[in-house]
């Protein structure tokens, strides 16, 4: 018997899950936000966070510890420089489970692990007492081809007008015809 034994086996042998507890994790950080089986989001969350906390710490012995887990250096660039810092200030707690109901196939209930700063995401929309009213908009009439050619497009420039004569050039056309 397991007397005291900590932790989920899922089916796999113990190097088969710390491979599966690394790529989940991995991918939480890189994208996140997975879908997954309740199980298996329950075992990689308390390891997954505590790499977020490593992300927070920042110095160069936690990035060697996130490297010795995850094994993949991209990601561990994206945990220390991204998803660390954008948790600086939250004392724990980065990442939460939503259920979103069972699988087609094999009915196994699963969740989306995600980390807590991206907006809520629901399987489906929840039903509203009544439609939403949409109000159309007026029909627009398109312009008559004379009020176009009155307008200047922002392309054209305006063609240069002869200014008006003042009143000394005035009379002096008026003397002359």
């Amino acid at each position: 018997m397991r007397h005291a034994r900590s932790g989920k086996k899922l089916g796999r042998d113990m190097a088969h899950r710390k491979a599966l507890y690394a790529n989940l994790a991995g991918a939480v950080i890189e994208h996140g936000r997975i879908k997954t089986t309740v199980t298996k989001a329950k075992a990689v969350k308390p390891i997954a966070e505590e790499l977020i906390t490593l992300g927070r710490r920042g110095d160069i012995h936690a990035r060697r510890q996130a490297v010795a887990f995850l094994r993949s250096k991209e990601i561990v660039h994206k945990l220390f420089a991204e998803v660390g810092p954008a948790f600086a200030e939250r004392p724990g707690g980065y990442l939460r489970i939503t259920r979103i109901g069972p699988r087609q196939g094999d009915a196994a209930e699963m969740v989306y692990l995600e980390l807590v700063d991206s907006p809520l995401v629901f399987k489906t929309k929840l039903p509203t007492d009544e439609p939403e009213a949409v109000e159309e908009e007026p029909e627009v009439d398109e312009e008559s081809p004379e009020e176009v050619s009155d307008e200047v497009s922002e392309d054209e420039e305006p063609e240069a007008e002869a200014p008006e004569p003042t009143e000394d050039e005035a009379d002096s056309a008026k003397a002359e015809s």
